[in-house]
This record gives structure tokens, sequence and C-alpha cells, in this order.
């Protein structure tokens, strides 16, 4: 079975967007793009919602033609690239770069792809994982988190009606002074 995964740079104060849209606020350098790119090497699909599928789409496709772009970035362009991605959304017309457009169903749609066989699932924007954590599919956290307040904008985790244990499975220091943490949430919400 599949395990489905939410993944995000995040405040240390738990946001992942600011009051502005912007992402000014984030720390990414080579060794922390490189253990990106790990990541998303590693999972073998990816689930967007509308918004995050857009913010990706309109990068990454030509990332790896830039001449100004590092090593690390063209190596995350092409890994980008190559993925399947689903994007769920009831408003867009199409989608492109290995994308299959989903309507309907989240649930279904993913509980469908958790029992198949394969690698990591991995979930981006918080809207669509709002919406799985609620439905108890995602499996493991993942914290990117960055050593900055940001006082207010869109948290990475939505209110919960109950308390949900999780357990510490790994921690990472990097030389900026960002720290990954990642965590399993019980089998009883799975």
């Amino acid at each position: 079975m599949r395990k489905v995964s939410y993944t995000m740079m995040v405040s240390l104060d738990g946001f992942i967007e600011g009051p502005d849209p912007d992402l000014d606020w984030v720390l990414i350098d080579e060794e922390l793009h490189r253990f990106a790119n790990d990541q998303a090497r590693a999972a073998e699909l990816f689930l967007y919602g509308r918004r995050m599928y857009e913010v990706m789409a309109a990068y990454w496709p030509t990332a790896d033609a830039k001449p100004e772009a590092p090593y690390f970035e063209v190596e995350y362009a092409k890994i980008w690239q190559a993925k399947p991605k689903v994007v769920f959304s009831r408003t867009l017309g199409a989608v492109a770069h290995n994308s299959r457009l989903a309507r309907e169903g989240l649930a279904e749609e993913v509980a469908e792809l958790k029992a198949g066989e394969g690698g990591e699932i991995e979930v981006s924007g918080a809207e669509i994982a709002a919406a799985l954590i609620g439905l108890g599919l995602v499996d493991e956290y993942g914290l990117i988190v960055q050593p900055v307040l940001l006082g207010g904008g869109k948290r990475y985790f939505p209110p919960l009606e109950s308390v949900r244990n999780l357990r510490l499975l790994e921690t990472r220091r990097f030389g900026s002074g960002v720290a990954y943490l990642r965590y399993e949430a019980p089998s009883s919400s799975r």
C-alpha cells in the first residue's frame, strides 16, 4: 500500500504562506534544494490542487532551459517534468506537463491511488492537504521549518476537530538554520 506524504516549507509559527503570497522568507540554498530533489525523486506521484499546480506549472516546465539556473534547479526541473501529477480542480479546463485532471471524488481517487502498488504519493498545497487530513488520508507530515516568524497567513495544518498524536520519524538540521521534521500519522487514521 502506498503512503501519502504532505511536505511543505513552513515558518516557525506554522505558516506556509504569509499575509502576502510571496515566498521571500524561504531560505533555500544548494544543500536544502538537493534534499528537496532527493525527496521529489523518491516520490512516484504528485497531487496538487489548482493553485499549487499553477504555481509549479508557471516555473518548472522551462526552468532547466535557463542558462543562469544552478544545476540543482535544473535537476529539480527535470524530476518535476518527468513525474506524473494528478491535479484536483473544478475550474481548470485542462492541465499539461505530465498531469491528469481530476474534477470530483478526492476521497475515492486518493484511496484508490493509495491502494495501488508503487512508491510514495506527495501532496503539495494547503487546501488539498487540509481535505486529505480531514479524510484521514495523510500518512506522513514533512515540515521544512524556516527560521522565521510570519505572524499570519495560510497555515500548514487545518483546524482539527480532535487531537492527533504523531510519531517522530526523522529530523535533520541544515547549515542555513532550517530544520526538517518528519512525522508519521497513527495507523488508526489511515
